[in-house]
């Protein structure tokens, strides 16, 4: 009788040990999920996306489809997935644009912070401001000079009004003290057409889409946008060390996915991302692309773009910038 009691006690320690394993493994929807980006294909937030989805497909056993939604620097896209499913068949690679700028510059259906909710960080990385040959500039100081002395001629490039690269242009232009007119465009693919086709005069990029070209001496790389050289651009100074102390415009990319998600669900990806975030393959290749892995819980996240959030809104409103 005694040992028959233990051994209903220890089946029964052993079915509640069970029951959150089995209650986890249930927490994915089962069918296939939506990746959403908001950038066209080929970019570096498509290039990111790609690489993330097929990792967190063989972790998880699910089929992620990649869904490219580009145009008006990914706000679509992140009004798309703010309408979508909240069973967790739904994720949005979220960018720095639409989710902490585009909101203070105009008029958007969603609220990021009501209608989105945070999975986990993603990657960021510095732009590198790039000018093709017939510029005719191999510095910074060079570039504002020209700036200066041409009013309004000199332009540059970004993949999309609200986007990193708009809003570096613009705190370029406040800090320098310069008017620099700015051209949008549908995606980092499409402003780097022209700017190779001379049509634009400079381009804050994309590390991973400039650089090639830099290399085969096409364009003229003038600085980066982060506080510190990024290890993969040592040869190339900063905003920052070039005269403009604490400039500072990364861009970066995060998971969010349909407010309303429950939180089990949210949770079930904020562990099945940082996952792949920190396996050593996927943070080696990441690298190689010239981004940084930014993993996060939930709430980090949340901070974190509520500090970009206010960053970001403070200058829109100091450079009375508006559409």
């Amino acid at each position: 009788m005694k040992i028959n009691k233990i051994l209903n006690s220890l089946l029964l320690c052993a079915g509640a040990l069970m029951v959150p394993v089995t209650h986890a493994a249930q927490e994915l929807p089962d069918r296939p999920i939506s990746l959403v980006v908001g950038f066209v294909a080929g970019g570096a937030a498509d290039t990111s996306a790609r690489l993330i989805a097929e990792r967190l497909g063989h972790n998880t056993g699910r089929s992620i489809a990649i869904i490219n939604k580009p145009g008006a620097g990914g706000n679509i896209a992140h009004q798309f997935v703010a309408k979508g499913p909240k069973d967790g068949s739904m994720l949005l690679l979220g960018s720095v644009g639409p989710l902490t700028i585009s909101p203070h510059l105009m008029e958007v259906s969603y609220d990021p912070f009501k209608d989105l909710v945070p999975v986990s960080g993603g990657v960021n990385f510095p732009n590198v401001l790039v000018v093709h040959n017939a510029a005719g500039v191999k510095t910074l100081k060079e570039f504002i000079a020209l700036a200066k002395s041409e009013p309004e001629k000199v332009d540059y490039a970004s993949s999309g009004f609200g986007a990193a690269s708009h809003m570096a242009g613009e705190l370029l232009n406040m800090e320098a003290d310069v008017n620099m007119v700015h051209v949008p465009y549908k995606g980092g693919a499409q402003a780097m057409q022209d700017l190779l086709g001379e049509r634009v005069t400079s381009y804050f990029s994309a590390p991973p889409t400039a650089m090639p070209y830099v290399e085969e001496k096409r364009l003229i790389p003038l600085a980066t946008t982060g506080l510190k050289r990024p290890a993969y651009l040592p040869e190339i100074p900063t905003v920052a060390e070039s005269g403009y102390p604490g400039f500072e415009a990364l861009n970066w990319y995060a998971f969010v996915a349909p407010g309303g998600t429950p939180d089990p669900i949210l949770d079930r990806w904020n562990e099945e991302v940082v996952k792949v975030l920190t396996d050593p393959e996927v943070v080696k290749k990441l690298t190689e692309f010239g981004m940084t892995p930014q993993p996060t819980t939930r709430e980090e996240f949340a901070a974190f773009m509520k500090k970009e959030s206010d960053k970001w809104g403070r200058i829109i409103k100091e450079r009375n910038i508006k559409k």
